[in-house]
């Protein structure tokens, strides 16, 4: 009997966005689509990029642009498109039937490159989600572009045993991962009021995807996340314990990278995980320095943490990759409190930021003199654990104490 071996089959696609206005970013959009395809595992053969008044809805580009796609996929031997903006099911279906290739559009391209980074149950359970939903309003045409190369992007997750599921089988899937995920986000908020009723301060970490927000955790506290120069390495959000000066403590938790245009089954998806930088106390802005569309980038954080409803926190903002940066004296954010220029990868700024953060808690406490006897060391205990110690001095009769507490447990000591 002879044996065949099956290869995977590499995806080339073509890019196609739509310009609107003469300042349209389409093309910067369509560098950062092709940065996700890549990362999703597929080449980019060429771009397309159409301009109009408005994005057919029929159709997305024009049904003289459909002529042309068809003969450039023929040219570039392309095995599909993606396009930058999300598409309807009447788009899909006709780019489906007269172009006869498989169809993508940048949603399905965050979804596809999620399903592969999610490690956590609920990352899982989030991923999945947003993919029912993307998926259930678009089965009939998703399935015959999925069919036609048998993988590929928008496969992983759930994947095609999924897209065979009729709508009602879908819609009981997204009810039972609706409550499961309910019950992760009411122990999320129970051990939320634990930190809070013991005066834990946190302080989440958010930023633009690829920004250095893994490799900023890992620096701090020796947390082992997954770092790599690509969009989304790291998905599931991840909490550490970070030391400062004076022997205080801070909670650090990582949050999933922003991008434009993030689909809105993501962010429904996630709300839930994006809601702890929601309750912090204090928002790390990590901003690539070194990125030269940095400026847009930090409009699209602030923007998406509008929409979160995030607003009225100490905002620190570090302008990351000072080692590839040429030119750093050129860098404002006039909606941090303060800013610093770091690097992650190298350790620049850590011990600045480290002091802010010091500095931003302070703000928040009374300080104190106190002598207490040994018999209030549970007192004592409280103190060390969530304000900061100034000078301890110890005596036959108890300890002598100057320290910061936190307004809430001042009536305590």
């Amino acid at each position: 009997m002879q044996l065949y071996e099956s290869k995977n089959i590499e995806e080339r696609v073509i890019l196609i966005g739509i310009q609107t206005d003469a300042g349209d970013d389409t093309q910067k959009s369509l560098r950062e689509l092709e940065e996700l395809v890549e990362t999703a595992g597929a080449v980019t053969v060429g771009e397309v990029i159409q301009k109009r008044e408005s994005i057919h809805p029929a159709s997305y580009v024009g049904p003289g642009k459909l002529e042309e796609l068809r003969e450039l996929l023929y040219t570039l031997d392309a095995t599909g498109i993606v396009c930058d903006d999300e598409l309807s099911p009447a788009q899909y279906g006709t780019l489906e039937s007269e172009l006869q290739c498989k169809v993508m559009d940048r949603t399905l391209v965050i979804l596809d490159i999620f399903a592969g980074r999610a490690v956590t149950k609920e990352g899982k359970l989030q991923v999945e989600l947003a993919q029912l939903k993307y998926r259930a309003a678009r089965l009939v045409g998703l399935r015959n572009s999925m069919s036609r190369l048998g993988g590929g992007i928008g496969t992983r997750g759930p994947g095609e045993k999924k897209l065979e599921m009729d709508r009602r089988m879908i819609r009981n899937r997204i009810t039972q991962l609706k409550q499961d995920l309910e019950e992760m986000k009411r122990h999320r908020e129970l051990l939320r009021g634990q930190r809070m009723k013991s005066n834990q301060k946190v302080a989440a970490i958010v930023g633009y995807t690829n920004a250095g927000k893994s490799t900023l955790l890992n620096t701090l506290t020796g947390a082992s996340v997954l770092e790599e120069n690509k969009l989304f390495a790291t998905l599931d959000p991840t909490t550490r314990v970070l030391d400062l000066p004076g022997k205080q403590q801070i909670l650090l938790t990582d949050t999933v990278g922003f991008i434009r245009k993030l689909p809105h089954h993501l962010v429904d998806a996630f709300k839930s995980t994006l809601e702890e930088a929601k309750f912090a106390d204090i928002i790390i802005h990590v901003v690539d320095a070194s990125n030269p569309q940095m400026d847009e980038q930090m409009h699209i954080v602030y923007d998406t943490l509008r929409q979160l409803g995030i607003e009225g926190k100490k905002i620190i903002t570090l302008f990351n990759k000072q080692d590839q940066v040429d030119c750093p004296e050129n860098l404002k954010d006039l909606q941090a409190d303060c800013i610093i220029r770091t690097s992650a990868k190298t350790g620049t700024g850590m011990e600045e930021l480290k002091e802010e953060l010091v500095r931003m808690l302070q703000a928040e406490q009374i300080y104190i003199e106190r002598f207490y006897g040994y018999d209030r060391a549970n007192v004592i205990s409280m103190i060390r654990k969530v304000g900061q110690v100034v000078e301890e001095e110890y005596y036959p009769e108890g300890i002598s104490i100057k320290a910061y507490v936190p307004v809430e447990i001042y009536g305590k000591v």
